[in-house]
């Protein structure tokens, strides 16, 4: 009875010490890969001083990880099965997908990537820019370039998922704004479908989220159109059309992070 007794009670202690052991965390990496309307310019952004070169500029993906923290997560238990998610931003200005592919940016996202990370797609503002043909990427191309990155996140075990390109702040007519990048939302879809890859169309939450706010508002409050002497790094002001202030990034941010929570864990694109 004594033995009972004795192991009864250790066994006890046992469960008691237990509670006391932190148990190891499950993290998920967010890569996202893209352009400048990704790209994150703190920190060590091309070993610049972000408030002295590029401020106020920012990138959505500068603004994302507020929207991972662990009461956000309980939304997107379809994609993300882990405790935490570091957002690791390796977007780069200037960018198009075969360029970020040829300056060995993608490989170095592949050696890092493990199971159930998730790499988020978003280029399109340079494959179209025809006028410099050092970024340029027709359609045929891109879809491929996308095609690559699908496959080796899948080979990797990680989740990839396409976003066709945020819109510009351009063209406007009758107080609705329409796409600006031609057939390149569209292969993004096309290749979605192909390859049955969870899709957010940006490019279409961007025009309606922007013309519901209207075309004054996003382009004092979302874009950089800055005053002459407003910023440091922009003394003679600016007026940009494609890159975002931090309230647009925000805004963005929180259009891909809707888009996420609407899509179906394994649920095939739609056209």
């Amino acid at each position: 009875m004594q033995k009972l007794a004795f192991g009864l009670a250790a066994i006890a202690l046992s469960l008691a010490l237990m509670a006391f052991i932190p148990f190891k965390k499950k993290t998920v990496t967010v890569y996202l890969i893209g352009d400048s309307t990704v790209a994150d310019y703190t920190g060590d952004y091309e070993e610049e001083d972000y408030m002295l070169k590029r401020y106020p500029v920012a990138g959505w993906g500068q603004m994302f990880q507020p929207f991972m923290r662990p009461d956000s997560l309980t939304k997107l238990r379809h994609l993300i099965k882990a405790d935490s998610v570091v957002v690791d931003d390796r977007a780069r200005g200037g960018r198009s997908t075969r360029t970020f592919f040829e300056e060995g940016r993608w490989s170095a996202v592949v050696r890092s990537l493990q199971k159930g990370d998730l790499v988020m797609i978003q280029f399109g503002h340079n494959d179209a820019a025809e006028n410099k043909p050092e970024r340029y990427t027709n359609v045929t191309a891109y879809k491929e370039y996308l095609r690559l990155y699908v496959n080796q996140t899948r080979e990797k075990k990680a989740i990839p998922i396409l976003i066709t390109p945020v819109n510009r702040n351009y063209p406007w007519k009758d107080g609705q704004l329409s796409n600006v990048h031609g057939e390149y939302p569209q292969a993004v879809k096309d290749v979605a479908k192909e390859l049955n890859v969870q899709l957010i169309d940006l490019t279409q939450l961007s025009i309606d989220h922007f013309t519901a706010k209207g075309q004054d508002y996003v382009t004092k409050h979302y874009f950089m159109h800055l005053a002459p002497g407003e910023y440091v790094a922009y003394p003679d002001g600016q007026k940009d059309n494609t890159h975002f202030k931090g309230a647009g990034a925000t805004a963005v941010a929180q259009l891909v992070f809707n888009g996420m929570k609407s899509l179906k864990g394994g649920a095939a694109a739609k056209k």
